[in-house]
């Protein structure tokens, strides 16, 4: 049966990688499995039992295949016209989730039950945020109270689901998918927004509003604690409630998954509650006679373990180790003996079952992994080592067997991880959270200053590990044939042999699974040759980021928008450097102080060690604060990288004397020349900087590749400076749906009746570019790597 399981889940995980949804057709699925059945049991009369194992085999997959698809189909139906994005529409709903607030706005789930607006249609559950002083077109100045549960009307303006579109970058649109969501939207000011109702008595409602109440009173009894972000995120799982230097810390020493409700967490308090209930069950005559104490503790420890899964939001995770709890119990409840291999199976087909999207977290692979690794090590050993022995071998085998997952989905390893988990998961998980749970009853709040003050012993020890110069391992994505090579090297070095001992002891030759894994930090990934010219224009929404690259050097030309805690730095820029390979930028250029082209700044030069910054920034700017070799942009500066010649055409040097200048019209313009092709980068220029530069350096104007001014405002590409460029290739950088209208299509079709190819990023993509044996070439991120779920109607 396990078999037959994991075929599902394969089938699951299959249709995941569609660029397009199969059509099916009810009738016929129902009629060819039908079939398939049939012939299943005919097979099993009249050949051979290998043969009929694998048509079963195969049945499942489809089986597997076919619910996914089908689950896809009925939550992509819901959706949002498109002839009703960016409308007012007036509806009432329910606040679906904890509202996450920060100074200028709150983002919360809203599940809608009617639309006002007469002929609007809306999906049934969105994600709305409400904004204050003037953000997105708004007056208001001071946000409502809003909780979980309550229902309000409002009137909203909604967007398709869409995010961006990077290599090496986070999918949104995926994610919002697998929750459900599928649109996006800001509330508008407007005196009918009102509360209907404090409370909607609803079991997820209830569910969340009892998380935002746990959520309060431990901000009232840990008010100017430093972690109680930790001890709320281990009582709800919300992991906004950790700050973003204490996320890195939890990251750099690999702890990070114990700040949030795990596996590790629900099962052990499940087992703490199960002893308990069967110590105290057998000591009660009365009630022992009539419930055997096994079956009673059974049940406490599931309906515990279920309530923190729910309390935490169910995450891939807290699905896992429910699921597997679950059939430990059912076994337990039968009196029969389950196998850990079953027990795991069963748990991996009800998360795929649940949530078909599951395999493409990155969760799923390191709980799945996590769990495996530990029943390789512990399952079917003959003798009994001492505890403290087991454990060292356990802490030992998921450090080096999460090491190729850790490396493909995040690029970087903690090298302190074993020493920061050896002594964090015993405090955490046995004094930590059953003390933050108990602190979940309000009259144990008492409890929440005593985890508070053993937590901050466990966070000194992190801190101090990462602050080590060496504590994380980071490099490029690895090729995918050298993570199954080195997959295979784990499990050959965690074949039975002596701990102590090494790798010598034990299984003959368990040395070579070294070997086998050398290659997945060896194997580098493809680098532009002597002359060659690669270009990528990152899909960072409104705003611009270009990482050119030669042979030997790197440049960044911007670092697109902020968002409010985060920024486009840390989300999408750094990742595509690390996966990419690049380890240090040579020079980082922010074209001017526009939020959307230098939000994302402070994140890279705190991440990528990088030579030399060039910006026209003023000197008292923080991106110039935290770069100790900086300069300005001048009109004339030019380097010579591997065959490919830079240059800077503007701003002039006394342009910066002069007050009266925009910030716009200061900003730095590269041109980049390959002896296969071109590349102007003219960042927000207007059309009085575009004439000032065909009177001062025309001949340098022309380019085969051309990233449109300002994104296309008709402020910028006048029709001189389009027909002088006059490029093969222009690009458009924009968020999708803004609010400013770019690009303007009365600018799109002057570079369109010029001749030129145009690409915009949020139809595209991120583009990417290749200057190369007397050619170039292009390709957008979107069509590269399509999947049926991203979004790709651009009007």
């Amino acid at each position: 049966m396990q078999s037959n399981i994991l075929a599902f889940v394969l089938g699951t995980s299959l249709l995941q990688q569609r660029a397009e949804l199969p059509e099916i057709e009810w009738a016929w699925s129902l009629l060819l499995l039908g079939i398939a059945i049939g012939l299943f049991r005919y097979c099993q009369l009249v050949i051979p039992v290998t043969i009929s194992r694998i048509v079963f085999w195969l049945l499942f997959m489809g089986i597997g295949f076919f619910w996914a698809a089908a689950m896809a189909h009925w939550r992509l139906a819901d959706s949002l016209p498109h002839e009703w994005e960016r409308k007012d529409i007036q509806v009432i709903g329910v606040v679906a989730s904890m509202p996450q607030k920060d100074d200028r706005s709150m983002r919360f789930q809203f599940d809608i039950e009617r639309v006002i607006t007469e002929g609007a249609i809306v999906p049934k559950k969105i994600a709305l945020s409400w904004y204050k002083d003037g953000q997105a077109g708004l007056d208001q100045k001071v946000l409502p109270v809003i909780k979980a549960g309550e229902r309000w009307q409002v009137t909203v303006r909604l967007k398709q689901l869409h995010g961006t579109m990077n290599p090496h970058g986070f999918d949104y649109e995926v994610w919002a998918l697998e929750r459900n969501i599928r649109a996006t939207g800001y509330v508008r000011s407007s005196a009918e927004n009102q509360r209907l109702h404090p409370l909607v008595q609803r079991p997820n409602y209830w569910i969340e509003h009892i998380r935002e109440e746990i959520q309060q009173r431990f901000s009232v009894s840990l008010t100017d604690k430093i972690y109680a972000g930790v001890l709320k995120t281990l009582a709800t799982g919300d992991q906004h409630a950790i700050p973003r230097d204490q996320w890195q810390m939890f990251t750099r020493t690999g702890t990070n998954h114990l700040m949030a409700i795990s596996g590790l967490h629900i099962t052990m308090i499940s087992s703490m509650v199960f002893a308990c209930v069967f110590w105290l069950w057998r000591w009660n005559t009365y009630f022992a006679l009539r419930l055997p104490a096994r079956r009673a503790a059974v049940m406490a420890g599931l309906v515990v373990a279920f309530s923190y899964a729910v309390l935490s939001g169910f995450a891939i995770p807290a699905q896992r180790a429910f699921c597997m709890l679950a059939v430990v119990a059912i076994a337990l409840w039968r009196g029969h003996h389950t196998s850990a291999t079953r027990v795991l199976a069963w748990a991996l087909f009800w998360v795929a079952l649940l949530d078909p999207w599951a395999s493409i977290a990155p969760g799923f692979w390191l709980s799945f992994g996590a769990i495996t690794i530990i029943m390789l090590v512990t399952v079917g050993r003959i003798g009994k080592a001492h505890w403290l022995r087991d454990w060292l071998r356990i802490q030992w085998a998921i450090t080096l067997g999460l090491i190729p997952l850790l490396l493909v989905l995040f690029q970087q390893l903690s090298l302190v991880s074993p020493i920061a988990n050896a002594i964090a998961i015993p405090v955490v998980s046995l004094i930590v959270v059953p003390l933050t749970l108990l602190a979940t009853i309000p009259m144990f709040d008492f409890m929440l200053l005593l985890a508070h003050d053993v937590l901050s012993i466990v966070m000194q020890l992190l801190q101090f590990l990462s602050s080590m110069p060496n504590a994380v391992w980071q490099q490029h994505v690895p090729p995918m044939w050298t993570i199954a090579v080195a997959i295979a090297g784990v499990l050959w070095l965690l074949l039975p042999g002596s701990f102590w001992l090494g790798f010598f002891a034990g299984f003959p030759a368990r040395w070579l699974g070294v070997i086998a894994l050398l290659p997945v930090f060896l194997a580098q990934p493809p680098q532009p040759k002597a002359g060659e010219l690669w270009l990528t224009v990152l899909d960072v929404g409104q705003g611009l980021a270009v990482v050119a690259r030669t042979e030997h050097h790197a440049l960044l030309f911007d670092t697109g928008p902020g968002y409010g805690e985060t920024d486009s730095g840390s989300r999408i820029i750094v990742p595509f450097l690390r996966g990419e390979g690049i380890r240090q930028l040579d020079i980082l250029i922010v074209s001017h102080a526009d939020s959307d082209h230098s939000g994302g700044a402070l994140s890279v030069l705190e991440a990528i060690p990088t030579k030399r910054l060039l910006s026209s920034l003023r000197s008292h700017h923080p991106i110039q604060q935290a770069s100790p070799h900086k300069e300005q942009c001048r009109a004339g500066q030019f380097w010579q990288w591997d065959g490919v010649y830079f240059e800077l055409l503007h701003p002039l040097e006394q342009d910066y004397g002069n007050p009266h200048r925009t910030i716009n019209a200061n900003s730095c313009v590269l041109k980049i020349t390959s002896d296969h092709g071109s590349v102007l980068l003219p960042a927000d220029i207007e059309g009085k900087d575009e004439q000032a530069l065909l009177a001062r350096v025309s001949d340098k104007l022309p380019a085969t590749v051309l990233v449109a001014p300002h994104h296309g405002s008709h402020t910028s590409s006048t029709t001189a400076f389009v027909q002088r460029v006059n490029p093969s290739l222009t690009i458009f950088t924009m968020g999708y749906q803004n609010r400013y209208g770019h690009p303007r299509e009365t600018v799109m079709a002057r570079y369109y009746n010029s001749g030129s190819q145009l690409l915009r990023s949020d139809r595209d993509g991120a583009i990417v570019l290749r200057f190369a044996d007397d050619g170039w070439s292009v390709a957008s991120w979107r069509k590269l790597h399509r999947r049926y779920w991203q979004h790709s109607r651009v009007e």
